[in-house]
């Protein structure tokens, strides 16, 4: 790895002291209690099979999945996916934070806006036209934050589902 995929970031917010790094292999039992409170925010579940799947993906450095989390005092409090996509409208294409978790127990402490900061530094030196991601309309705690970086997009998000990955 290079750049800031390889380095470690320090936030200092007004309660915590953060570290945000690339996710290690050690950090997986708490990277699957945060996943857990990920897909029940979210009112749904994947089978374990996609769940180590996942897991698989993110900790191999040729597959195009990274994944950064956030810890303090030595413990994982959250986590973030993410990915480049090629693009038609950019030459460099554009990075897609699929995912962002913040434990319910320590969040509006800054650790979500750091996570964001860190793809948005992975993207600038990717050299990377846009940083983007989706949420529910209704998650109005998590907006106030996106908000505060830019105003949504205005787009609506269309899905198929072609299979049933819960399966």
């Amino acid at each position: 790895m290079k750049g800031i995929s390889a380095h470690y970031d320090w936030y200092m917010t007004n309660e915590l002291v953060l570290t945000i790094r690339p996710i290690e292999a050690r950090d997986k039992d708490r990277w699957l209690v945060l996943w857990q409170g990920y897909l029940e925010f979210y009112k749904t579940s994947v089978a374990p099979e996609q769940t180590e799947r996942t897991w698989q993906r993110i900790m191999d450095p040729d597959f195009n999945m990274k994944c950064a989390v956030a810890e303090s005092d030595g413990k994982v409090i959250g986590f973030t996916t993410y990915n480049l996509q090629n693009s038609t409208w950019s030459p460099n294409g554009h990075c897609y934070l699929e995912d962002l978790f913040v434990d319910p127990a320590v969040r509006g402490n800054g650790a979500g806006r750091a996570l964001i900061d860190f793809v948005k530094d992975y993207a600038v030196e990717m050299k990377c036209s846009r940083l983007y991601w989706n949420t529910d309309a209704d998650n109005e705690t998590a907006r106030k934050l996106y908000d505060s970086y830019v105003l949504e997009s205005g787009k609506r998000q269309y899905r198929i589902q072609l299979q049933n990955i819960a399966e």
